[in-house]
């Protein structure tokens, strides 16, 4: 479980509130949680919700890149 980004998609209202800002689906949204957030929808929520994120470690909350992607 990656703790930023549980903590991130918390504070926003849950799964199906940060599901609506994007227009995905919640399982997607699910997946955050265990995988990080993507970089760019990381960059729209540190800059859209400055307040309500305040203090979150936006680095642990990204998303990286399987080591198989990294290689290609």
């Amino acid at each position: 479980m990656n703790v930023a980004a549980t903590t991130i998609i918390d504070r926003l209202g849950g799964t199906a509130k940060v599901s609506r800002i994007f227009g995905l689906s919640m399982p997607s949204v699910s997946d955050w949680k265990r995988d990080g957030i993507p970089q760019a929808r990381v960059m729209f929520l540190r800059a859209a919700h400055k307040k309500q994120l305040a203090g979150v470690d936006f680095e642990a909350a990204t998303a990286r890149k399987a080591k198989t992607q990294e290689a290609v």
